[in-house]
C-alpha cells in the first residue's frame, strides 16, 4: 500500500504565505508526476500544480506566478510554496502521486484546509 500524508495547511490573511508539504510511502518502484489540486465548497476539484520527475512544472492560472511547486525525489516528497494568498485560494488542498509499482496507480492524500481570511 502507499501513504500520501499531507501537512501545513492553516488558516493565514490575505496577503500571507504557506507552505504545505507531502510525504509519499509504501510500496514504490518510482514516483512519475506529482502534484497539488484543490477543492473550495460547492466548486470541482482543479489542478493547483504539477510536476514531472524531471522537474518541469505546470500551474493553473489562477496560483501563476504565486505559488511554487518543489519535490525531493529521493525522499519522494512534494512541496507548494504558497504566497500572496487570497480569500479564493481558501479551499481544501490534495496532494496526488502517480506512483510506479509493476503499473501506474494515481494515489490521493487525505487533504489539507487552507483558509484565508480578508
Amino acid at each position: 500500500q502507499v501513504q500520501l500524508v499531507e501537512s501545513g495547511g492553516g488558516l493565514v490573511q490575505a496577503g500571507g504565505s504557506l507552505r504545505l508539504s507531502c510525504a509519499v510511502s509504501g510500496s514504490i518502484i518510482s514516483i512519475n508526476r506529482m502534484g497539488w489540486y484543490r477543492q473550495a465548497p460547492g466548486k470541482q476539484r482543479e489542478v493547483v500544480a504539477l510536476i514531472t520527475t524531471g522537474g518541469s512544472t505546470n500551474y493553473g492560472d489562477s496560483v501563476q506566478g504565486r505559488f511554487t511547486i518543489s519535490r525531493d525525489n529521493a525522499k519522494n516528497t512534494v512541496h507548494l510554496e504558497m504566497n500572496s494568498l487570497q480569500p479564493e485560494d481558501t479551499a481544501v488542498y490534495y496532494c496526488h502521486a502517480r506512483v510506479n509499482y509493476y503499473r501506474q496507480i494515481d494515489y490521493w492524500g487525505q487533504g489539507t484546509q487552507v483558509t484565508v481570511s480578508s
